[in-house]
Protein backbone atom coordinates (compact mmCIF):
# COMPACT_ATOMS: atom_id res chain seq x y z
CA UNK A 1 0.00 0.00 0.00
CA UNK A 2 1.11 3.36 -0.90
CA UNK A 3 0.48 6.42 0.65
CA UNK A 4 -0.12 10.15 -0.97
CA UNK A 5 -1.28 13.49 -0.16
CA UNK A 6 -4.82 14.48 -1.04
CA UNK A 7 -3.76 16.16 -4.34
CA UNK A 8 -3.20 12.53 -5.50
CA UNK A 9 -7.22 12.04 -5.51
CA UNK A 10 -8.65 10.38 -8.66
CA UNK A 11 -10.58 13.05 -10.99
CA UNK A 12 -13.89 11.03 -11.20
CA UNK A 13 -13.38 11.32 -7.11
CA UNK A 14 -12.47 14.42 -6.86
CA UNK A 15 -15.08 15.79 -8.91
CA UNK A 16 -17.52 13.83 -7.20
CA UNK A 17 -16.92 15.35 -3.89
CA UNK A 18 -16.25 19.10 -6.00
CA UNK A 19 -19.61 18.52 -7.55
CA UNK A 20 -21.32 16.75 -4.37
CA UNK A 21 -20.21 19.63 -1.70
CA UNK A 22 -22.33 21.72 -3.76
CA UNK A 23 -25.10 20.02 -4.07
CA UNK A 24 -25.10 19.51 -7.81
CA UNK A 25 -26.34 15.77 -8.21
CA UNK A 26 -25.91 15.70 -11.75
CA UNK A 27 -22.31 16.28 -11.90
CA UNK A 28 -21.75 14.37 -8.83
CA UNK A 29 -23.79 11.30 -10.89
CA UNK A 30 -21.62 12.09 -14.16
CA UNK A 31 -18.55 10.90 -11.60
CA UNK A 32 -20.11 6.98 -11.98
CA UNK A 33 -20.30 4.79 -14.45
CA UNK A 34 -23.36 3.48 -15.52
CA UNK A 35 -23.15 -0.21 -13.43
CA UNK A 36 -20.94 1.32 -10.72
CA UNK A 37 -21.90 0.11 -7.08
CA UNK A 38 -22.30 2.02 -4.32
CA UNK A 39 -22.09 0.97 -0.70
CA UNK A 40 -22.78 3.82 2.09
CA UNK A 41 -24.53 3.60 5.20
CA UNK A 42 -25.63 -0.36 5.08
CA UNK A 43 -27.49 0.22 1.94
CA UNK A 44 -25.75 -0.66 -1.87
CA UNK A 45 -27.28 1.31 -4.57
CA UNK A 46 -26.52 0.16 -7.97
CA UNK A 47 -26.71 1.94 -11.22
CA UNK A 48 -27.66 5.67 -12.42
CA UNK A 49 -30.86 5.67 -11.02
CA UNK A 50 -30.05 4.00 -7.94
CA UNK A 51 -27.13 6.32 -7.48
CA UNK A 52 -28.93 9.66 -8.26
CA UNK A 53 -31.56 8.51 -5.56
CA UNK A 54 -28.99 8.00 -2.69
CA UNK A 55 -26.72 11.37 -3.79
CA UNK A 56 -30.10 13.62 -3.91
CA UNK A 57 -31.10 11.76 -0.42
CA UNK A 58 -27.90 12.22 1.09
CA UNK A 59 -27.14 16.38 -0.27
CA UNK A 60 -30.42 16.81 1.19
CA UNK A 61 -30.49 15.05 4.45
CA UNK A 62 -26.94 16.22 5.51
CA UNK A 63 -26.07 19.06 4.07
CA UNK A 64 -22.34 17.38 3.84
CA UNK A 65 -18.73 18.62 3.05
CA UNK A 66 -16.45 16.65 1.81
CA UNK A 67 -12.71 17.34 2.60
CA UNK A 68 -9.64 14.79 1.35
CA UNK A 69 -6.77 14.13 3.89
CA UNK A 70 -4.58 11.56 2.16
CA UNK A 71 -4.25 9.03 0.03
CA UNK A 72 -3.80 5.37 0.08
CA UNK A 73 -3.28 3.03 -3.11
CA UNK A 74 -3.41 -0.70 -3.04
CA UNK A 75 -4.15 -2.56 -6.09
CA UNK A 76 -7.12 -0.91 -8.20
CA UNK A 77 -8.38 0.39 -5.07
CA UNK A 78 -7.89 4.04 -3.91
CA UNK A 79 -8.99 4.80 -0.54
CA UNK A 80 -9.22 8.33 0.26
CA UNK A 81 -9.23 9.04 3.85
CA UNK A 82 -11.60 12.35 4.20
CA UNK A 83 -12.88 14.49 6.96
CA UNK A 84 -16.93 15.06 6.77
CA UNK A 85 -18.53 17.50 8.24
CA UNK A 86 -22.41 18.38 7.82
CA UNK A 87 -26.15 18.42 10.25
CA UNK A 88 -25.79 14.77 11.03
CA UNK A 89 -25.06 13.78 14.96
CA UNK A 90 -21.12 13.19 15.57
CA UNK A 91 -20.10 15.83 12.54
CA UNK A 92 -16.98 15.78 11.53
CA UNK A 93 -16.72 12.49 11.43
CA UNK A 94 -13.41 10.19 9.53
CA UNK A 95 -14.51 8.22 6.87
CA UNK A 96 -12.88 6.23 4.39
CA UNK A 97 -13.91 6.62 0.73
CA UNK A 98 -12.82 3.14 -1.31
CA UNK A 99 -12.55 3.54 -4.46
CA UNK A 100 -12.30 2.12 -7.93
CA UNK A 101 -11.76 3.72 -10.77
CA UNK A 102 -12.63 2.26 -14.39
CA UNK A 103 -12.79 3.67 -18.14
CA UNK A 104 -12.19 7.62 -16.10
CA UNK A 105 -15.29 6.64 -13.95
CA UNK A 106 -15.92 5.29 -10.70
CA UNK A 107 -17.20 1.83 -11.11
CA UNK A 108 -16.95 0.95 -7.14
CA UNK A 109 -17.41 3.48 -4.17
CA UNK A 110 -17.57 2.26 -0.33
CA UNK A 111 -17.79 5.15 2.42
CA UNK A 112 -17.08 3.53 5.74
Amino acid sequence: MTTSNSSEVPAPLADYIEAANAGMIEPALASFSETAVVQDEGGEYCGHVAIRDWIKETVGKYQFRVTPLAVHKSGDHVVVQCQVGGSFPGSPVQLDFDTVVSGGKISHLSIR
